[in-house]
């Protein structure tokens, strides 16, 4: 019996010693996702569209709160000229549309907010899929991401990849042809 437990022993050893050790290198980098975002040319042009589109419709809010405020001095003006019916009536009319004002604020808000928050979504799953092609393409094994959510305490320099995945996002983009990108509305398509 102990002899079957040494050469059962022996052979275990022959065969573990006669394959060499094969160790793959881990290819690893990070991106700092902040930079990234900054530096992004389609994430600059997104931001500069809703930016825009809330100066132009911010404006058109304010002209009604500008014509508002002006009728609200108006009224004090003329209350007491025109008697007690006339201020409570025109007191309510006016407050009535103080909190339409508010609500149409709050409703611009939340319409920019959730239609950039759509396309911010969309670009930020693109760029994922994009870094997830370009660690196969060039053998990572590992890409981390740095930046406002780390999720890499620290790196050395030498692995950080922001530049060139900056560089080749921007040069994909400048390359892809100029469409508007926003979705249909719900009207338009069924007029199709």
């Amino acid at each position: 019996m102990k002899k079957a437990l040494v050469i059962i022993a022996l052979s275990v050893l022959v065969v573990s010693c006669d394959k060499t050790a094969e160790v793959k290198e881990v290819k690893t980098a990070y991106v700092d996702t902040s930079v990234l975002m900054k530096e992004y040319t389609e994430a600059k042009d997104l931001e500069a569209k809703y930016k825009a589109q809330s100066e132009e419709k911010g404006r058109q809010l304010q002209a009604e709160i500008n014509r508002f405020k002006q009728d609200a001095a108006n009224f004090q003006s003329q209350a007491q000229a025109n008697g007690q019916a006339w201020a409570q009536q025109r007191g309510a009319e006016l407050q009535k549309r103080e909190q339409q004002l508010g609500y149409a604020q709050q409703q611009l808000a939340q319409q920019l907010q959730q239609e950039s928050g759509v396309e911010m979504d969309s670009l930020v799953s693109g760029v994922k899929k994009f870094i997830k092609d370009y660690g196969k393409k060039n053998g990572y094994s590992y890409i981390y991401g740095t930046g406002d959510a780390a999720t890499v305490l620290y790196a050395e320099d030498k692995y950080d990849i922001t530049k060139e995945i900056v560089k080749a996002l921007n040069d994909k983009y400048k390359a892809e042809p100029k469409t508007d990108k926003a979705p249909a509305k719900e009207g338009e398509e069924a007029k199709k």
